[in-house]
Order: structure tokens, then C-alpha cells, then sequence
């Protein structure tokens, strides 16, 4: 049997660290050709990983986010995927105020102005969802405005967003106090410092902890997908990219046993403090320990018209992985 490359995108994570150096061993039907494609640059094999994968269909298998999959998906594209989510992210830690705003607790955003990527990116998605359904935030009453076009074409005369100006970014619109609140997956690092911004939750990491606490997940940002054809012609494709994600994980927490492996002094602490709270593994793959999660975040989309009804989550999935 001839072995067929295919081209998978990811981001430069620390799980992804195997794929890049070549150290995740492929069935004999398949080799991957591992490209490092992030969101926001520099990334040695460009940017905009989404919508080359989802609209423009450049790579056999990529990273994408949850919400844009699940549209396309719906919307009937030629794409499925496995139960790997390589990003998690809470919403706690990516919202940001402007100190002048009056905002003090979360309540106090209702009637505001808040910069968003776009509507459907993922962590919007789950901001608002977080938002109304932990700390009584309707999203409907929140006035927010858009960074950038939506990945997916999507519309809803009902649904009243504002556009940033072009040439200029949320950031810095909150910054000059030109909107109250800023939400993004991926915040520059000149907010995080700047005298006129702070984080929504004094203690971030404390709101994140209860969350987890109360709700038992940590939330998916992105899922792993592939052109739909390929679940037929390789067979071994789906279940063998569980298998392969799963493997690069255990690498990446195996070299945090080192002490000297990060850069940061007490890395390897902060590493123990993690597995406290949250299990020797919060990645985890496969689609009933991820079904919950999976389950809320539909509902977010729903509720937010981004998706016409909820559908059960087992749809979004190759049915040889169903059953993980």
C-alpha cells in the first residue's frame, strides 16, 4: 500500500511540539505533513488557519474553531472531524474593562459597549453564553461591535452589531474609552499593562477555578477536522488522529516533569498546582467525556441565532468515533 501525505494545520501549541519534530508515529496508510498555522501572526506557515481550512479548503486536516466548524458544518460543507479539541480556553481570563466605564461587577456591562472579534468566534460565543448564564448578562442587552467579518457568512436583522472603524481595533477603542469592554481569544499584549485597562474579575483565575468547580469543564475552543472524503478513503484516518493527539499530549506533559523545560523559574510548580485542580487531564479526547461541553455550547449558538436549532452533538462527528 502506497502512503498517502497529508497536510494537517496547527497552531504552535505545546501539545502540538510532537507533530512539528515528527515524533507522532502515523499508521502505515498515511504520513502527515505538519504545518504551523496560527490565527494571529507571525507563524512560520501563515495565518488565518480557519477560514483557509473551512472556506477555502487548502488543508487535508486542520485545527478550527468549534463555533465556525459547527455553521459550516450545518450549513451542509463537505467537512467532519474527531472528538480532539486542541484549545481550551475560559472566558474569564479574555475579558477586559476600561477603568472609566463604572464597571465593577459583571451586571454592570448591561447597556455597554463591548468589542468583540466577531460575533461567532468561539470565545464570543462563549463569552456571551457565560455571560448571561453565570452572572445574569442578557447578551441582548449589550451593544457590541465587531472587529473583523464573519468567518462564515451569517446575518440576522434581528441581531443589531456595530462595526470598529476600519484601521482601528477593539483594543485600542478601549483604550481611548471609545467602547466600555473588550473580549478577545487572542488580546494584545499592550492592554494587559495599560493604566487605563483591567480585567472584568479582580481574581481571574479564582472565577475560573469556580467555574470549573461548578460546571466540571474546561471549555473548547477549537476542534480538529477533515475533508470529509478522507474518512473513506483512509479509514484509519479518524480514530488514528485521536490516538496521535493523544500521544502528543502525553509527550508535551512528560517534558514538564523537567523543571528547566519552560522558561519560567517555577514552571514546573505552577504545572503540579494545575493537575491539583483540575485532574492529571483536562484534554481529554473522545466524545462522551467532552459530551456536556459540547451540549452547552450548541445551546449558547442556538440562543444566539447563530445556528437554527439545537441538534444533537453526535452529528458534528465521523461515526467511526461516536462511540469514544
Amino acid at each position: 500500500m502506497t502512503s498517502r501525505e497529508l497536510s494537517i494545520a496547527l497552531d504552535r501549541y505545546d501539545r502540538h511540539i510532537p507533530f512539528f519534530m515528527n515524533m507522532v508515529e502515523t499508521p502505515s496508510s498515511f504520513s502527515l505533513q505538519a504545518l504551523e498555522v496560527g490565527m494571529v501572526p507571525p507563524r512560520r506557515d501563515g495565518v488565518d488557519r480557519h477560514k483557509r481550512m473551512l472556506v477555502e479548503h487548502e488543508f487535508d486536516i486542520a485545527e478550527v474553531s468549534l463555533a465556525s466548524y459547527i455553521m459550516s458544518k450545518r450549513a451542509g460543507a463537505p467537512f467532519s472531524a474527531v472528538p480532539v479539541f486542541p484549545r481550551r480556553l475560559f472566558s474569564q481570563n479574555h475579558i477586559f474593562v476600561n477603568l472609566d466605564a463604572g464597571i465593577e461587577s459583571p451586571k454592570d456591562l448591561i447597556g455597554k459597549r463591548v468589542a468583540i472579534w466577531a460575533f461567532q468566534v468561539t470565545m464570543s460565543v462563549l463569552a456571551k453564553g457565560d455571560l448571561q448564564s453565570e452572572y445574569g448578562v442578557p447578551w441582548r442587552d449589550v451593544e457590541w461591535h465587531t472587529e473583523r467579518p464573519e468567518e462564515i457568512a451569517w446575518s440576522d436583522d434581528s441581531v443589531a452589531l456595530h462595526r470598529v472603524p476600519e484601521g482601528r481595533t477593539g483594543a485600542e477603542m478601549l483604550i481611548a474609552g471609545e467602547v466600555d469592554a473588550y473580549i478577545n481569544p487572542h488580546p494584545p499584549e499592550d492592554i494587559f499593562t495599560h493604566p487605563k485597562v483591567r480585567r472584568l474579575f479582580p481574581d481571574p483565575e479564582a472565577e475560573c477555578r469556580r467555574y470549573w468547580d461548578k460546571n466540571g469543564n474546561y471549555p473548547i475552543m477549537h476542534v480538529l477536522a477533515f475533508k470529509e472524503a478522507l474518512g473513506d478513503e483512509v479509514a484509519e484516518l479518524p480514530q488514528a488522529l485521536i490516538s496521535m493527539w493523544d500521544d502528543a499530549r502525553e509527550q508535551a506533559d512528560e517534558a514538564y516533569i523537567d523543571f528547566n523545560y519552560t522558561m519560567m523559574p517555577f514552571g514546573r510548580y505552577t504545572f503540579e498546582r494545575s493537575a491539583d485542580t483540575f485532574g492529571a487531564n483536562p484534554w481529554p479526547s473522545g466524545f462522551a467525556a467532552n459530551r456536556p461541553d459540547l451540549e452547552r455550547f450548541i445551546g449558547y449558538m442556538a440562543d444566539q441565532l447563530l445556528i437554527p436549532d439545537i441538534f444533537p452533538p453526535e452529528e458534528l462527528f465521523h461515526p467511526s468515533v461516536r462511540d469514544t
